[in-house]
């Protein structure tokens, strides 16, 4: 990499990357709702969260993650419960059937896009090394401590 390029650059190319790729509309079309949506999905069929704290990793005001869960709770998507120590507090889990569509998610956004396929085994390991030690360092942890629950 020359050295004039930017840490700027390389951060618009990945994005580029990322956002360009059609994975997103292909996760909307076979789920049959927004990719915000199945966002939640994901993130619940996980592990069951707190309305507030659901609202936290989606990056959305709570009134809106109410919204949400409302919605996805009338598809049978979502359930949910009280807290089981704070009477105050929700809990919101994914149903059966919410874990099926997120698994369906989940294969499609893996699906690499061939340029990246095509790359080397050295290449790809020279990648997944830079970009587990820029996350490490963004979330403040080591790389080898992180699960994969960060991913989107």
């Amino acid at each position: 990499m020359a050295e004039s390029t930017t840490p700027r650059e390389v951060w618009l190319l990945m994005s580029d990357l990322v956002l360009d790729n059609q994975r997103r509309r292909e996760v909307s079309e076979a789920l049959g709702m927004s990719f915000g949506r199945s966002r939640a999905i994901r993130r619940l069929a996980r592990r069951p969260m707190s309305m507030g704290e659901l609202a936290g990793v989606l990056g959305i005001d709570p009134p809106n993650a109410t919204v949400v869960v409302a919605d996805l709770e009338s598809q049978g998507l979502v359930r949910r419960r009280p807290h089981p120590t704070d009477g105050r507090t929700k809990m919101v889990e994914a149903t059966r059937k919410g874990k099926d569509l997120a698994r369906r998610a989940d294969a499609i956004l893996a699906t690499p896009p061939p340029a990246l396929s095509a790359l080397n085994a050295d290449d790809l390991e020279a990648l997944r090394r830079i970009l587990e030690s820029v996350t490490a360092a963004e979330r403040g942890s080591s790389p080898r401590g992180r699960g994969r629950d960060s991913r989107l």
